[in-house]
């Protein structure tokens, strides 16, 4: 069964029906609040009885438009208000509350991206690093996800590593370290196409 509309995916998503998995991305999570001005923004693109892909693209393209990726302007731990306020920072967490305060499902998906070369220039070793992007659950074509921060579906250049309700869920280190010096670590990720010689 394919639901085309907000409306009726939020009736099921709310319905004994569907799967607890499913459903637990509708809610609040640490990284994910339901701040002032966030369904507003969302309900702009999901309008009655519009498509649901239709609203999503439109969504994911509006993030894109609206918000400006800035490097350490924002981190795991920025407030969803202080991104939302100034329109810059990491945009999944702020694409997740769009969805989840109108009562979707949507889960964080964290991975790598491989890009492109632009013509004439070699890839440089550790120029991909990690990212994320967000999937959401439509009923008869399960999770879709989408990329806000370069506007797109995403497609075989993103590696998905792993899922969760936010970065909480799927972060890739954790931990305590006791040390008597300073320490600092660095990591590159290099992503190729096996088949790319």
């Amino acid at each position: 069964m394919i639901l085309n509309q907000r409306e009726k995916v939020v009736e099921l998503l709310h319905s004994t029906e569907t799967s607890t998995d499913v459903r637990q991305y509708y809610l609040e999570s640490n990284h994910v609040q339901f701040v002032g001005g966030v369904r507003a923004y969302a309900l702009k693109s999901f309008t009655p009885e519009r498509p649901i892909m239709e609203a999503m693209l439109d969504l994911n393209t509006r993030i894109f438009r609206d918000f400006a990726f800035t490097p350490g302007f924002s981190d795991i731990s920025t407030p969803l208000e202080k991104v939302f306020k100034h329109r810059k920072g990491v945009c999944q967490d702020f694409a997740l509350a769009c969805l989840r305060v109108i009562g979707l499902s949507a889960r964080y998906v964290s991975g790598y991206l491989e890009t492109l070369v632009p013509p004439g220039k070699p890839k440089m070793i550790g120029a991909d690093a990690s990212h994320a992007w967000i999937a959401i659950y439509i009923p008869g074509h399960a999770w879709v996800e989408f990329d806000a921060t370069n506007n797109l579906l995403v497609n075989d250049k993103h590696i998905r590593v792993a899922v969760g309700r936010d970065f909480a869920d799927v972060t890739p280190l954790k931990g305590i370290v006791y040390s008597g010096s300073e320490q600092e670590m660095k990591v590159s990720v290099d992503v190729r196409n096996l088949d790319d010689k």
